[in-house]
């Protein structure tokens, strides 16, 4: 006797292939938001850092306050330029971070609609996600920049320190 309900392993292979290929965004869009935390907590501490150097700066000197030699008002105009470098490059990093989000929404979105319609979002489905990815390495890119004025800051402050005593 056959059995009554035909089996056909085709929709069961595309249903399973849709969402393999849907998972890939989800895991970019997670990583992405990890990025971008990493990135907005990295930010805070440098807004703290410029907002100390800003007090500082702006505390007007007596004769009985203590003279650091660290604290002398150029080397904090360096600091302070050198922050609001740190704030830029921050900001383009989470900047380009949002826009490799949403791109990785549109692939993911291109993706769906695509299956619903049988519609060939192809050339939609490459765009959103080169783009996300482009703006990804981008963001890298800024956050790397982030580092290498960070570590320079570190070298030169403990230069620095070194000279003074």
């Amino acid at each position: 006797m056959p059995f009554p309900i035909s089996y056909d392993p085709d929709p069961v292979d595309s249903a399973a292939h849709l969402i393999q290929v849907a998972l890939t965004p989800v895991f970019m869009l997670s990583g992405i938001g990890t990025l971008t935390n990493v990135f907005n907590t990295r930010l805070a501490r440098v807004t703290d850092h410029l907002e100390d150097v800003r007090k500082k700066l702006g505390t007007p000197k007596t004769d009985d306050t203590p003279v650091d030699p660290i604290d002398t008002p150029a080397r904090l105009r360096n600091q302070q330029a050198r922050l609001h470098r740190r704030v830029f490059v921050l900001d383009a990093a989470i900047l380009l971070n949002g826009i490799g989000g949403a791109s990785t929404c549109g692939a993911a979105m291109a993706l769906f609609v695509g299956s619903l319609r049988d519609a060939s979002t192809s050339a939609w489905l490459l765009a959103f996600f080169g783009i996300a990815l482009a703006c990804t390495v981008g963001s890298l890119m800024f956050f790397l920049a982030d580092t290498l004025l960070s570590w320079h800051g570190l070298r030169h402050d403990s230069d620095l320190n070194l000279n003074t005593e």
